[in-house]
C-alpha cells in the first residue's frame, strides 16, 4: 500500500499518456502551449511497466488514462489492452471528438467506461470554448458509447457567465439516459485566466438545480471526489466536484503520472518526481514513488483554502503547468 504522512492510503492513479489535444479549450490550454517531443513521452512499454508496479506492488485498484486527449495517440488501444490485464478498474477521459474511430477497438481491448469532457450543449459556445467545431460529433459519440454499453460520465467545468446557464440542461440528460453528469468548479491553472469571480460554487449549483428539480443525496464512495445526487425516478445521476470551495483533500486517494513520467501526489502539486528518467537509466523507482507519496501535503498542494469572505487570492498560482500538461 501507499500511505502518506497523514495516514491516507492511495488506491487511484491517473496516467496522462499525451499532452496534446485535438481541441484547444480556453481553460486548459494556453494559446502558446509548447508540446513535448515524441521521445519525451512515455512509451507504451514504459506506461505498462509503471502501471504494473503501482497495481501489483502497491495495490492501486483504479487507473484512468488521461491527456491532453489520449485518443490522439496511435497506440492508445494497445495501451488500454496492456492495462486491462491488471487487477484494476480501468477508465479513460476523452473529449470524444474522435471516439467513434476507436470505440470498437477500445471495447475489444477491455475498456469499460469513459469520462467525456463537455462544457456546453450550444454549438456556437462549443466553438468559442474549444476553438473549433465539433459539438455534433461529440454529442453523437456520447450516445454511441451508451449504446455500446460503456459506462459514461460527462464532465462539465462550470464557469460563471460562460456556461452556468446550462446547468439544468445537463441535469436533464440524466432523465433520458443512464449516464452520470459531474459539475466541476473552475480551478486555477497556468494560463486559464482563473479568477474568484468566475467560480460558480457548489452551493450555487445545488441552489439553481433545486429551484427546478427535487433531488436526493446518494451515498458516496469514501474516497470519491464527487458529491452525488439523483432526481428521483431518473436513471442517471449528477454530482459536484467542489475542489475550490469545499476541498475533499482529507479523503483523497489519488496520484498522478504526467505524459513525460513525472509523478505528482496532488492535482495542485508544485513538486514532481521524475520516474521516467530513472526508469530509463535502469534505476529502481520504488524509493522515488514512496518518497513522493510521503511528501504529500494535507490539502491543496500545501496552499491555503479558498475563502469566499475575502478578496485575498491564494489560489491564483497553484501550478506552473496548464491542465493539458497535468492530465484530467
Amino acid at each position: 500500500m501507499l500511505t502518506d504522512r497523514h495516514g491516507r492510503t492511495h488506491r487511484s492513479l491517473r496516467i496522462s499518456i499525451v499532452d496534446k489535444c485535438d481541441l484547444r479549450c480556453t481553460y486548459c490550454m494556453p494559446e502558446d502551449q509548447q508540446f513535448l517531443k515524441r521521445e519525451e513521452l512515455m512509451t507504451r512499454e514504459e506506461i505498462a511497466t509503471i502501471a504494473r508496479l503501482f497495481a501489483v506492488r502497491y495495490g492501486i485498484t483504479k487507473i484512468r488514462l488521461t491527456g491532453g486527449e489520449p485518443l490522439v495517440r496511435s497506440d492508445v488501444v494497445g495501451i488500454v489492452r496492456d492495462l486491462s490485464q491488471l487487477p484494476v478498474k480501468l477508465g479513460l477521459t476523452t473529449n470524444a471528438l474522435s471516439l467513434h474511430k476507436h470505440l470498437d477497438g477500445l471495447l475489444d481491448a477491455g475498456l469499460k467506461g469513459v469520462n467525456v469532457s463537455l462544457d456546453t450543449f450550444d454549438a456556437d459556445r462549443f466553438r468559442k470554448i474549444a476553438r473549433r467545431d465539433g459539438f455534433d460529433t461529440v454529442h453523437a459519440n456520447i450516445l454511441l458509447a451508451l449504446r455500446k454499453g460503456l459506462r459514461v460520465k460527462v464532465n462539465m467545468v462550470v464557469m460563471r457567465k460562460v456556461n452556468d446557464d446550462e446547468l439544468l440542461r445537463f441535469v436533464e440528460l440524466t432523465r433520458d439516459h443512464d449516464l452520470h453528469v459531474r459539475f466541476i468548479e473552475f480551478m486555477p491553472f497556468a494560463g486559464n485566466h482563473w479568477g474568484r469571480d468566475r467560480v460558480y460554487t457548489y452551493a450555487e449549483m445545488l441552489g439553481r438545480i433545486g429551484s427546478v428539480h427535487a433531488f436526493e443525496k446518494l451515498n458516496d464512495d469514501p474516497h470519491s471526489t464527487a458529491k452525488a445526487y439523483r432526481v428521483p425516478g431518473w436513471p442517471g445521476t449528477f454530482a459536484v466536484i467542489s475542489t475550490v470551495t469545499e476541498p475533499f483533500c482529507g479523503t483523497c486517494d489519488r496520484l498522478r503520472v504526467t505524459a513525460e513520467g513525472k509523478m505528482r501526489n496532488c492535482l495542485f502539486a508544485r513538486e514532481e518526481t521524475d520516474l521516467l528518467s530513472a526508469l530509463r537509466r535502469g534505476e529502481d523507482i520504488v524509493p522515488l514513488i514512496e518518497a513522493n507519496v510521503l511528501a504529500k501535503h494535507a490539502m491543496l498542494g500545501g496552499l491555503p483554502p479558498f475563502r469566499p469572505d475575502t478578496q485575498e487570492e491564494v489560489l491564483h498560482d497553484l501550478s506552473a503547468r496548464p491542465m493539458v500538461a497535468i492530465g484530467g
